[in-house]
C-alpha cells in the first residue's frame, strides 16, 4: 500500500481552481443523455483534489511545528522568569547581609569603628561587585524576556494565520470531493447504459499525469486495498476467481502494468467495461469492471499511462479493478497476478 512563500501562494491557487469548479462542469449533459466528459472530468477532480489533500497536509503539519514552536518560547519564558526570581533572591540575600553587617550606617562611620578597616573596604568591594553583577544579569533577563515574549507573540500570530489557511484549504477540498461524488455519479450512469449496450462509447482521453517512472512495471492502480484473491472460491464465479480484484472507489485511474498495444477494448458481459493489453513476451493482461475507457484497440501504451478509470460494470457487487494477468487474450488462460507482478518487482 502505498518556503514559506511558496505555501503563501497555495491559497490562491487553489481558491482560483475552486471558483472554476463552482462554475459548473466543462462539459455538461446534453439534453437527453449523459455527456461525454464524465471520465475526464472524475480524472481532473481526482488529481485536484489530491494536489488540495496534499496542500491541505502540508499545512496541517506546518501549524503543528508552529505549535510546537510557540510552546518551546514558552518554556524559554518560564525558565528566564524562574532564573530571574533566583537572581532577585540573591539580591535581597546581599541586601540583608548589608543592614545586617552595619549597611545601614554611613560607610564612613563604618570604618570608624571597624576593628579592620581594610577588610571592611574589601568586603565593601566585594558587595559592590556582586550589586552591580545582580542588576546587569536583571537587566539581561529583563531583555530576554521582552525577546522572548515578542518571539512568542509571533509564533502565536503564524499560527492563527496557518490555521485560517488551512481551514480555506479544508474547505476547498471538501468542495472538490462534492464535485467528484457528482461526477462519479454521472460517470456510473454513462458506463451502466454503456454496459446494457454491449457498447463503447469510445476512448476517453485523459490529461496524463506527469511521470518520471523509471520501472518497467508497476502495479495496475496506484493507491488500494486488495480484496478477492486469484483462485478463491464464491457464488460470484462459475469456477473460481481468474484475477486479482483492487477495491477502489469509482473513477480511480488505472495503469497499464507495463508496455504493450492494446489488444481489445469491450463493454457488456460479466466483465462489464474491460480492456486487454498484449505484452512483449505473450502475456496479456485485463483490466476489467472499469467505468469508462481512455484508449483504442491497437494502440500502444506505455508502463503507468492510464488506460481506464475503475467502476463496477458487469458482473460487481461494488466498485473495484479485476484485474487478471493471461497467456492468451482470452478467458480461462489466466495465471495468478500477484507473483506475476513480484517477479518483475512490483509487490502488492
Amino acid at each position: 500500500m502505498r518556503s514559506s512563500r511558496r505555501r503563501l501562494l497555495i491559497v490562491p491557487v487553489l481558491l482560483c481552481a475552486l471558483a472554476v469548479l463552482a462554475a459548473g462542469p466543462a462539459d455538461e449533459a446534453p439534453a437527453g443523455g449523459a455527456g461525454p466528459g464524465a471520465g475526464a472530468e472524475v480524472a481532473r477532480l481526482y488529481e485536484e483534489a489530491a494536489v488540495a489533500t496534499q496542500r491541505y497536509e502540508e499545512g496541517r503539519r506546518e501549524a503543528e511545528a508552529q505549535r510546537a514552536r510557540a510552546r518551546r518560547y514558552e518554556e524559554l519564558l518560564d525558565r528566564q522568569r524562574r532564573e530571574l526570581g533566583v537572581l532577585r533572591e540573591d539580591l535581597g540575600r546581599i541586601a540583608r547581609s548589608q543592614y545586617r553587617t552595619g549597611g545601614g550606617l554611613p560607610f564612613t562611620a563604618r570604618m570608624l569603628l571597624a576593628d579592620d578597616p581594610e577588610e571592611l573596604m574589601r568586603r565593601q568591594r566585594v558587595v559592590s561587585q556582586a550589586d552591580q553583577a545582580v542588576e546587569k544579569a536583571i537587566e539581561d533577563s529583563r531583555r530576554a524576556e521582552a525577546g522572548l515574549a515578542a518571539d512568542e507573540a509571533r509564533a502565536a500570530a503564524e499560527w492563527q494565520e496557518l490555521e485560517r489557511r488551512n481551514a480555506e484549504l479544508a474547505e476547498v477540498r471538501r468542495t472538490i470531493e462534492r464535485k467528484l461524488e457528482e461526477a462519479r455519479r454521472r460517470l456510473e450512469g454513462e458506463a451502466a447504459a454503456s454496459a446494457a449496450a454491449g457498447s463503447c462509447r469510445g476512448a476517453v482521453r485523459l490529461d496524463q499525469p506527469p511521470t518520471t517512472l523509471a520501472e518497467d512495471w508497476v502495479a495496475p492502480v496506484e493507491t488500494y486495498a486488495m480484496s478477492a484473491g486469484f483462485g478463491s472460491g464464491g457464488a460470484r464465479w462459475a469456477n473460481r476467481h481468474t484475477g486479482q480484484d483492487f477495491a477502489v472507489p469509482v473513477g480511480t485511474p488505472v495503469r497499464s502494468v507495463g508496455a504493450g498495444r492494446v489488444a481489445a477494448v469491450s463493454c457488456g458481459g460479466a466483465f462489464g467495461i474491460a480492456v486487454v493489453v498484449g505484452h512483449p513476451g505473450g502475456y496479456y493482461t485485463q483490466y476489467a469492471h472499469l467505468s469508462s475507457v481512455a484508449v483504442d484497440q491497437g494502440e500502444r501504451v506505455r508502463p503507468g499511462q492510464w488506460i481506464g478509470l475503475s467502476g463496477s460494470t458487469g458482473n460487481s457487487t461494488g466498485p473495484h479493478l479485476h484485474f487478471e494477468v493471461r497467456v492468451t487474450p482470452h478467458l480461462g488462460s489466466g495465471v495468478d497476478p500477484v507473483p506475476w507482478l513480484a517477479t518483475r518487482g512490483v509487490r502488492l
